[in-house]
């Protein structure tokens, strides 16, 4: 399918949603009804139905919806409703869907940069900080530069909701040390990929929703996803009890929110608006949820599943940090990745001073008044 079709086909459905095209403005007959018609977005996303960043998706469209008094609708469709979790951008991109609800490293695969964006090294920058690279610091451009012109594809993308660091994950004895993880076949994506294969791992990248059926055949026998409550839900719980909190390997990262680039555009621009600010809005509302969902579902894990959980040993994110040396100079032989990079340094060398600098030490506050909670 051509833009040019695409252009053509959207232009009538949203131009005939929104005023019922000037014909039926001229017949005295035509029921207003469907002057009012919403223009519905097909918006599928990479996870779930159990899982609850496909409420965090819901609650996007429920802020669209609003916002655009129902001239938007949004239809939150879950993985593989129309294509696999890990080709939504392919869907974007051909019109087979209109938006996708996802991450870049899940379009690793097309092109390894994807993984910079949120889930390459971590020069001491949060996922806030790099959230805000992405709009003050040159990232969107970056981003843009290498989905449209090197790519050639039609899509815009933002980016939403400052995930939390990711565990180092599941296991099913204690890892304490690097020598502990030797042989582990262990699932995650993108760069966290190279970077544990360093450790001495080897790796299987899997959509979330395959993660604990390859655990229980075997295929593998450690993984990471994200955060307890998806964790939780996908029944991480029931095939290893030792989960481990604290990682270098993806702490960073946000979702992003792709649309295609000639349905986006086809919009009126106050439609257009609602559509890239209303990932601001529910970039707090998503964050508001996950530090009530996360933190409960963790004490789940522990007070009833019988799960222990622990930080991740000093050794092991000292080692993190080292396979990152190993493997960002083998990233920088590509240009555009330096590029990247360098941009990304820039930056967390100057807000992440800032920001540490200025930041009192919580964990002191939090020792001193809830005194041996937390243990190493």
């Amino acid at each position: 399918m051509t833009n040019s079709t695409k252009f053509n086909r959207r232009s009538f459905l949203a131009k005939s949603a929104l005023g019922g095209g000037a014909a039926a403005g001229s017949m005295l007959a035509a029921p207003a009804v469907l002057a009012q018609a919403p223009i519905v977005i097909k918006m599928q996303t990479s996870w779930n139905d159990a899982n609850i960043w496909q409420d965090f998706a819901r609650d996007y469209a429920t802020r669209v919806e609003e916002m655009s008094g129902g001239r938007l609708k949004v239809d939150v469709l879950p993985a593989g409703a129309v294509v696999a979790a890990f080709q939504v951008l392919d869907a974007v991109n051909d019109g087979l869907i209109d938006a996708a609800h996802s991450v870049p490293v899940y379009w690793y695969g097309k092109n390894k940069a994807a993984s910079l964006f949120g889930t390459g090294p971590v020069f001491g920058g949060s996922a806030t900080t790099m959230l805000s690279w992405f709009y003050q610091g040159g990232g969107q451009e970056l981003y843009n530069e290498l989905t449209q012109d090197i790519m050639g594809l039609d899509v815009v993308g933002y980016m939403g909701f400052p995930m939390f660091a990711q565990p180092f994950g599941w296991f099913k004895q204690e890892v304490n040390s690097v020598e502990d993880l030797q042989g582990f076949k262990y699932r995650t994506v993108g760069l966290a990929a190279d970077l544990m294969a360093k450790l001495g791992m080897s790796v299987a990248q899997l959509p979330g929703g395959e993660i604990v059926p390859a655990m229980e055949r075997g295929v593998i026998d450690a993984f990471e996803f994200n955060n307890p409550s998806s964790d939780k839900d996908f029944g991480a719980q029931d095939v290893a009890k030792n989960y481990y909190l604290s990682s270098y390997h993806q702490a960073s990262e946000s979702f992003e929110f792709l649309f295609s680039r000639t349905f986006l555009e086809d919009l009126d621009p106050d439609l257009q608006a609602i559509l890239k600010y209303g990932v601001e809005a529910v970039s707090t509302a998503n964050t508001a949820k996950a530090m009530d969902r996360y933190s409960a579902d963790l004490q789940f894990l522990q007070n009833e599943a019988g799960v222990t959980v622990r930080r991740t040993s000093k050794e092991i994110l000292d080692a993190q940090l080292k396979a990152w040396d190993e493997l960002i100079p083998e990233l920088e032989s590509d240009p555009f990745m330096k590029k990247t990079l360098d941009s990304q340094r820039d930056w967390v060398s100057r807000v992440s001073y800032y920001e540490l600098m200025n930041a009192p030490d919580y964990g002191l506050a939090y020792e001193h008044y809830f005194p041996g909670k937390i243990t190493l």
